[in-house]
């Protein structure tokens, strides 16, 4: 693990893989960290790609901003890890926030991007509901702390038979969000739920897209990725069955085979 002072936080990141293969930049959704994507990275690196997995401000090792965090925070602290890292362009994924991170950070910065990978993630902005939802659980969070939420969420985060069947991988991510530190978590959700609408700027998208997303996902549905294909009809879509919310860790094989075929298909490594 390394880590990196820039933009007021200290972040924490890992860099696997060859410093000189294609970047690809893996943000974890809420409320993990970059060993979210543990299957992910170890298979890119292993095939030659240079993995770049932090920890967002305010989740695992990475410190933490009070208040309230917008996606436009991470998406900018994440230009700055790479600017620390030299790396000017690369492939920029995420899962659920992450993705939304994702879609912030081409909305931003997108002389950066060579590629969008978007798991399990959303284009519209915040419903009015949805935002006193997300308000109002930042409140919880911090006078509750993070086990009774994490316990009333893992049949959600994945697919509900994946919890029993898959009782590692539900440990794994029960451990994730029992660990986030509900101040980070809390101003998260209070940003998220501010978030823009982001459907014009994925129409805008010329480069390649990757969308994938868990049959069974009651967060994101089918019906949500389908939305976002139908603005960027090049994309390439991937539905991975048997996995709910977080596909990449319920059925990592899948993922790992849709993502490296589309980087081997359709991003050029030397772009």
């Amino acid at each position: 693990m390394n880590a990196v002072a820039l933009r007021g936080a200290t972040i924490h990141y890992d860099d696997l893989g060859p410093s000189a293969g294609l970047p690809v930049l893996l943000i974890h959704g809420h409320p993990f960290d970059r060993t979210l994507w543990t299957p992910q990275a170890e298979a890119l690196a292993e095939a030659g790609y240079r993995v770049v997995t932090p920890d967002l401000r305010g989740y695992g090792r990475s410190s933490v901003t009070p208040g309230k965090v917008f996606l436009s925070d991470f998406a900018d602290d994440l230009a700055a890890l790479l600017d620390h890292l030299g790396i000017g362009r690369a492939v920029v994924g995420g899962v659920s926030m992450g993705g939304q991170i994702t879609m912030e950070f081409q909305r931003r910065h997108p002389q950066r991007v060579r590629a969008l990978v978007l798991s399990d993630t959303s284009a519209p902005a915040e419903t009015d509901e949805g935002k006193e939802f997300r308000n109002r659980l930042a409140y919880r969070l911090l006078a509750e702390g993070m086990a009774g939420y994490a316990g009333e969420v893992i049949d959600k985060m994945l697919a509900p038979y994946n919890v029993t069947a898959m009782p590692d991988v539900a440990g794994r991510v029960l451990d994730m969000m029992r660990a986030t530190d509900p101040r980070g978590a809390a101003a998260a959700l209070r940003g998220r739920a501010e978030r823009p609408d982001y459907r014009d700027t994925l129409a805008g998208v010329r480069e390649p897209v990757l969308i994938v997303v868990g049959a069974d996902d009651v967060y994101t549905p089918v019906a949500d990725a389908e939305a976002m294909h139908r603005l960027v009809p090049h994309a390439t879509m991937t539905v991975i069955e048997k996995a709910g919310h977080l596909p990449g860790a319920e059925q990592p094989e899948a993922f790992n085979t849709a993502l490296l075929d589309f980087l081997a298909t359709q991003v050029a490594p030397d772009d």
